[in-house]
């Protein structure tokens, strides 16, 4: 360590507490990727507890130049939170107060650090419903689901993480607090400031505190795996469903056979509620208000699937535990990255129709050069998101970089997205051309510029960091 960073972190420790100034085997025992496993190798990780010392702290990493990484709940899969010995990493992890839940207004504000399950409980407990659901809730936060603009299981009904934050706060390089905290669903004053934070992946600004949106509980949750023919099939069952239920179908996560044989049959850690010979599966889920009523209605949309012939089979949960136990195989990602091991796991958009027809010419050309490859497919079907998971048995540099191109070249032509929900991160920078024109990528530098003239905020994320002198 340099003496100007030991320096630094004396300063540092003054403001946040010598205790929560972390340094040498402190900050190697932790991971900094939840896929990889990757230990973090930042110079120090600094810890402080609420807004005034995260903007007391960037001042002074301002001053001295010291760029900074900020961590929050590390789920991310897109090497986001890497850190290199000569940056610090910047943990939210004690702003963790919940600080209002207004049930007239609907309306939650908390800071950074608090888990996304701990938000569903407390809205819950308030008679609310926080609609953001991933499967990493029980570690990922507030400010990480900000900062990357995650999805997740409800985007279909409810959107993006975009859509649920009213209002946030966040600290800019130099130190200054941007306070855009309104609680208001229609503001209209002006530059919506707080969009430039949310999907930055921590470039722009630290998220400190956000006011999200609450919707009324559902009182009523239907859900069933069914089983569909072909491809055609699972896209009209979609179609369908939106016909029948309306505003209620708030979930329709598709399988790919090759993804619902591996968990639910091949793995053993799931009774396997349907066969696996299917062409497709869908994991589709409704919401209402009254149980008899939503019943009724759940079960004749998919009784006229049946006839329609959209699913071959299906069961419905009579249960929470059988509801979970559905909701599992979903999930179920560590027995991908068993099976696959090792693992490159890709998050991809495009156009619903074509879809099928862009799995099989990524699995054509993985199998030319890989014959012994697996992939397994998996997605949020209803807003274009595929997550796509593939093993070729080679962990080499060149090996990943080849895989990268059989996924990502093909997007370009579709107008398909290299990322749905994950971000950049370092993973996918060098891939950003794919998705975003030579115009768009000048527009992010250029804000990157104005907001962190220094490049100090998670550099070479997104976007790489050039001194504009």
């Amino acid at each position: 360590m340099s003496d100007d960073l030991t320096a630094l972190l004396a300063q540092l420790a003054d403001i946040v507490g010598q205790r929560n100034v972390l340094t040498g085997e402190d900050v190697a025992a932790r991971q900094v990727d939840w896929l990889s496993g990757a230990a973090c190798r930042a110079g120090a990780i600094v810890r402080p507890g609420c807004t005034e010392e995260v903007s007391r702290v960037m001042q002074l990493c301002f001053e001295a130049r010291q760029p900074v990484v900020t961590h929050g709940g590390l789920t991310g899969l897109v090497h986001g939170a890497e850190a290199d010995p000569g940056e610090l990493a910047l943990s939210l992890e004690r702003l963790t107060t919940i600080e209002d839940v207004d049930p007239l207004g609907s309306t939650l504000t908390a800071e950074a650090g608090v888990p996304l399950e701990r938000i569903q409980q407390t809205a819950e407990d308030a008679g609310l419903y926080f609609p953001l659901d991933l499967g990493a809730r029980g570690s990922c936060t507030l400010g990480g689901n900000i900062a990357t603009n995650a999805g997740g299981n409800r985007v279909i009904r409810y959107g993006m993480m975009r859509q649920q934050v009213l209002g946030l706060e966040a600290v800019l390089a130099d130190g200054t607090v941007i306070d855009s905290l309104s609680p208001m669903l229609k503001n209209n004053a002006g530059y919506d400031l707080k969009q430039l934070f949310i999907g930055s992946e921590g470039t722009l600004g630290i998220v400190t505190r956000a006011v999200v949106r609450l919707q009324p509980a559902p009182s009523d949750t239907r859900t069933a795996l069914v089983a569909c023919p072909d491809f055609d099939a699972l896209s009209g069952l979609l179609a369908h469903l939106g016909r029948t239920l309306g505003g209620g179908l708030a979930a329709f996560e598709a399988m790919w056979r090759n993804h619902y044989r591996l968990i639910a049959h091949d793995s053993g850690r799931h009774r396997p509620p349907l066969d696996a010979d299917t062409s497709h599966y869908a994991l589709v889920e409704s919401i209402g208000v009254d149980p008899e009523a939503h019943e009724a209605s759940f079960s004749a949309a998919l009784e006229s699937a049946f006839e329609a012939g959209l699913i071959e089979d299906a069961v419905i949960s009579q249960s929470a535990v059988q509801r979970d136990a559905l909701w599992e195989i979903r999930d179920d990602i560590e027995s991908l990255v068993k099976a696959l091991a090792p693992l490159q796991a890709f998050d991809v958009s495009l156009p619903i129709g074509a879809m099928q027809g862009y799995v099989e010419s990524v699995e054509n050309s993985l199998t030319q050069r890989w014959p012994d490859a697996r992939i397994a497919v998996f997605g949020h079907l209803g807003d274009g998101n595929l997550h796509i998971s593939v093993g070729v048995g080679d962990d080499s540099a060149q090996a990943r970089q080849a895989v990268e191109a059989c996924l990502y070249r093909p997007l370009a032509e579709l107008k398909g997205s290299i990322s749905a929900e994950h971000g950049i991160g370092l993973e996918k920078r060098d891939w950003l051309h794919i998705s975003r024109t030579p115009e768009e990528i000048a527009l992010m530098t250029s804000l990157k510029h104005t907001l962190d003239p220094r490049g100090l905020l998670n550099r070479n994320k997104v976007v790489p960091w050039r001194n504009p002198g």
